[in-house]
Parts: C-alpha cells; sequence; structure tokens
C-alpha cells in the first residue's frame, strides 16, 4: 500500500477516536441529576427564588372584589410563565392578604420575615386596584344606539425583600380598554353589569401586564436563599433541590443568621445584615420534590438552620 494511503488511514482513525471521546460534560449533569427543566440547558442560569403572591384586594367602588381576584390569578400566571420563580403556597398562610398588609402599616411583613425565610421564601409580592372604572357615551336617539365604553384600572404592587427585610419596589401603572358596540335601547341592566366588568377586568389585565417587566427584572437581581433543613451524618440536607433549579456539582455558602440593624435615633428597622461565612456544601443529589443532598466541601462545622447561597 502506498505510503501517503497509510497516513491518510492513519489520520481518518485517529480523528474517529479522540473525536468520539471529546464530548463535553456539563455541570450539573451527574449522577442523580436526571434534571430537564430549569438551568438544565444553561448552567449559568439563576436559581428559582420562591415568592410569596398575596391576594391583591380592590379598594375601588367598582368591579368589586373579583376584580381583585383577576389581578392576582393573572400575577400566578405570568410568574409561572416565566419559569423564573417558584409561587409559595406557605406564603398567603404567613402573611394573610394583601388587604391585612395594608392595613397594618406593612408591620406584619417585618413580624413575619424571619418564619418566612426558614421556610425559604425571598420575597412577597402584593399590591391593591387604587382605581378602576367604565366610562359610557351612547347616542341619544335611534332604535339602535350607538355605545362606546372607556375602561380604566390603576394597579399599584409591591415587592418586600425577605432576606434584607425592607420594601424594595413599589409602583403603579395604568391599564386601558375601549369598545365599541351596538345595543338596543331596552338592553335589560343585568347584562349592562357584565359588559362593564368585562370592561374592567380587561384593563386591569392590561395594568398588570405592564407590572410585570420592572418587577422580574428586579427580583431576578436579588440573592436566592436557602436553609439547611436537616443533618444526618455527613449528609446535609437543604430546602431547595430539583424543582428550584439546583444542579448536583453546585457550590453553596453557608452563611449564619446576619442581625437586624436598627436606626439609633428612630429605632426603626434599617435592614438585615450580611451572615458570616461558615464553609461551602457541594450538591451530590436531590430528595423529595424540591430538596437537595450536600456534603462538606470546605470550612467548619455546618449546623441545622444555616443559610445557603450559591457560591
Amino acid at each position: 500500500m502506498p505510503r501517503l494511503a497509510k497516513l491518510l488511514i492513519f489520520f481518518t482513525i485517529t480523528t474517529f477516536v479522540f473525536g468520539c471521546g471529546s464530548e463535553p460534560v456539563q455541570r450539573g449533569s451527574g449522577v442523580g441529576s436526571g434534571y430537564k427543566g430549569g438551568r438544565a440547558n444553561d448552567k449559568f442560569a439563576l436559581i428559582k427564588k420562591k415568592v410569596a403572591l398575596l391576594r391583591v384586594f380592590n379598594e375601588s367602588p367598582y368591579g368589586g372584589p373579583d376584580l381583585g381576584v383577576n389581578v392576582t390569578e393573572e400575577l400566578r400566571v405570568e410568574i409561572g410563565r416565566t419559569g423564573e420563580f417558584i409561587i409559595d403556597s406557605e406564603g398567603q398562610r404567613i402573611f394573610g392578604s394583601s388587604k391585612e398588609i395594608y392595613a397594618g402599616g406593612g408591620a406584619k411583613l417585618t413580624q413575619m420575615a424571619r418564619r418566612a425565610k426558614l421556610t425559604g421564601i425571598n420575597f412577597v409580592l402584593y399590591g391593591r386596584i387604587v382605581d378602576a372604572r367604565v366610562r359610557e357615551k351612547t347616542d341619544d336617539i335611534g332604535l339602535i344606539r350607538e355605545t362606546r365604553a372607556y375602561a380604566e384600572a390603576k394597579v399599584e404592587l409591591k415587592i418586600y425583600d425577605i432576606q434584607n427585610q425592607k420594601e424594595v419596589f413599589s409602583r403603579t401603572f395604568l391599564g386601558y380598554a375601549n369598545d365599541k358596540t351596538f345595543r338596543f335601547f331596552k338592553s335589560d341592566s343585568e347584562s349592562q353589569m357584565e359588559y362593564r366588568q368585562e370592561m374592567l377586568r380587561y384593563a386591569v389585565k392590561v395594568a398588570t401586564r405592564r407590572i410585570l417587566p420592572p418587577i422580574l427584572a428586579l427580583a431576578t437581581k436579588m440573592d436566592w436563599m436557602g436553609r439547611v433543613a436537616k443533618i444526618i451524618g455527613t449528609k446535609i440536607y437543604i430546602n431547595a433541590g430539583r424543582a428550584s433549579g439546583i444542579h448536583v456539582g453546585d457550590i453553596l455558602k453557608v452563611l449564619t443568621e446576619g442581625e437586624e440593624i436598627y436606626d439609633p435615633e428612630t429605632g426603626a428597622l434599617i435592614g438585615l445584615s450580611k451572615g458570616e461565612v461558615k464553609g461551602t456544601l457541594e450538591v451530590i443529589d436531590y430528595f423529595g420534590p424540591d430538596g437537595a443532598t450536600a456534603v462538606v466541601h470546605s470550612g467548619g462545622t455546618v449546623s441545622e438552620g444555616d443559610f445557603v447561597m450559591l457560591y
């Protein structure tokens, strides 16, 4: 066989052998991961934060309590659609409704912040419908009268950061809707009321969707924090795992609980200091629907109740 042909065969075989063994191993693809959502396709994506979504209330004289329910459910759907957050079922039980928070001047947020932090909640989202109304203009004459309707809504939403124990977001957005219909002049009052209600529902939906982008932009910049739930032997169990987007192989910082800092003049709570770093953990497996198992990676003694952050 000619020498050139032999060289070509040698290089072809070499390329095939080394090419087959050069597939990169992605972070978090070790034994026990099996995770297909969250950060599986993006190893640098953020861990999903847990949100306490409180029931929004309607303080305007129009639309009734159902209008607040519409805003709450719209938020629930849109937040879930992002895939970046988990709505914590404990939130409503810990804090109650948005109406209770407003009535108490926000004091309950501070009072229950530690309890929420222990359950893994990162921030509280609550709010109210400040105003909602429908205006109609109808022709004065004719068997069939042209009616133009305009609805507007003003929705206020707030974010309370559990880790730092302070309000970090408060904005009001407007939502508008307009319609054009033809009605018989003897149209019954019940159908008119339903028509107005539908217009208001659409207006608050528009307002809510305008609020979502700045809220999500802020929330993604906030620190995620989890907690050491249990220690058995050398295994350390964390209260966040597969559903939260934790990867096998992730390194977590272990911190002590921070201290509350008060203004010496007014006595008002300024915020919570960062805890001291005790060491690091390495995630080795999952347990339950949203728990992770870790072992000590570096540092000193880890205790149940310590907090963890992504390194």
